[in-house]
């Protein structure tokens, strides 16, 4: 994503970003879910999985959030791998949630809020098909919530066009450590990306303040 941005006022800022990590491939999650708390997952990507992990982590209910790849061919990817565009994944975010305190549907309902259904192979400032946005499902319940709910989004009309994807899961594969979390160890840093790429003001644009 921060390499792809293709924005003037972004170029000299990308080495910012992520100049000060390093890149330990294959790192898995510091991140694990309450073992005392029953706990489900739902898989979606949309974009930059900084902004989807800091967007989910705000919702009621959720316990976690961990960025990593899905959806494409290669095993164990590496960031600089899957924002190259080749190995056919998305950057995604597996959210950890209580069942009791949010359903599937809200999650899903909350993803759409959050995105631009509109965009083919893209997320706001992000292009190719690594930032394509997807709804991942893992079971026959998530399939037909997930289908419905795009289904009944294109049949209301608000959007011109729906282009997320609906697809059974695969491997999930965590993203190097420096990812996860990323808006909280780097604040500053995320905050300035995310204003720059204009996420919140095309999602304003596409949902309107309600």
């Amino acid at each position: 994503m921060k390499l792809s941005l293709g924005l003037a006022a972004l170029g000299a800022t990308v080495s910012l970003l992520l100049g000060s990590i390093g890149f330990a491939a294959g790192a898995q999650s510091t991140k694990p879910a309450d073992s005392a708390t029953a706990t489900a997952t739902a898989i979606f990507a949309g974009g930059c999985f900084w902004c989807l992990e800091a967007d989910f982590d705000k919702l009621p209910g959720v316990i976690g959030t961990e960025s990593g790849y899905t959806g494409g061919r290669t095993a164990n990817p590496t960031y600089h791998q899957v924002s190259a565009g080749g190995t056919g994944h998305t950057e995604a975010v597996r959210v950890s949630y209580d069942p009791a305190k949010v359903r599937y549907q809200q999650l899903v309902d909350y993803f759409w809020r959050h995105i631009d259904p509109t965009a083919k192979d893209r997320q706001f400032c992000d292009a190719g098909t690594q930032y394509r946005s997807a709804i991942y499902w893992q079971n026959e319940a998530e399939r037909k919530i997930a289908e419905a709910s795009r289904d009944a989004l294109r049949k209301a009309g608000k959007l011109p066009q729906v282009y997320t994807e609906v697809a059974a899961a695969s491997v999930f594969y965590p993203a190097e450590e420096y990812h996860q979390d990323y808006y909280k160890k780097n604040p500053i840093r995320y905050a300035f990306y995310r204003r720059s790429c204009g996420r919140d003001v095309r999602v304003h644009e596409v949902w309107g303040g309600g």
